[in-house]
């Protein structure tokens, strides 16, 4: 009968201990409501960022100049958006080397880019000598900024209210 009271005394002091520890734990959370009030967030300054991208319009698949000119034209711009690209999110390279009898075989080096680039604007297309068209792009951060809060509204705390 002494054990079993003696651990009914433990137990019991292991609850109280628990409760005060919880009410310590909490501290005041639970008497005040509080209220807080987010703003946006914008940054100080935007780049501009451009790039230039070339094609040759000989080298093109067409039946006549003009629609080898058009693809010269499609091709420079697609090449433009591939340095945008590098430029904002930086390229992916990939190297490797075999070796035989401590020489050298073969050496491989690929590179790679991926991004989505939004709110770029073509500055002005033009032909580069006899066989050669240019396209110049720009990508203005603040019209990205822009676009990136009409989709996703980044915040911070700007004041807090407690009752």
């Amino acid at each position: 009968m002494v054990n079993i009271l003696s651990v009914n005394k433990l137990s019991s002091r292991y609850v109280a201990f628990a409760a005060v520890l919880s009410i310590c734990l909490t501290g005041c959370s639970g008497l005040f409501n509080k209220h807080v009030e987010w703003e946006t967030v914008a940054p100080e300054t935007y780049p501009v960022i451009s790039a230039v991208g070339y094609a040759p319009i000989s080298d093109q698949k067409g039946v006549s100049e003009s629609s080898r000119m058009l693809m010269a034209l499609k091709a420079s711009k697609l090449d433009a958006y591939r340095e945008l690209t590098e430029q904002v999110y930086g390229q992916k390279i990939d190297s490797g080397q075999s070796l035989e009898s401590l020489i050298i075989q073969n050496t491989r080096l690929d590179s790679s880019v991926q991004g989505v680039i939004r709110g770029a604007k073509v500055v002005k297309s033009y032909p580069v000598g006899d066989d050669t068209y240019a396209t110049e792009l720009e990508l203005d951060f603040k019209l990205v900024n822009d676009i990136y809060l009409s989709t996703a509204r980044p915040k911070r705390v700007k004041k807090v209210n407690y009752y």
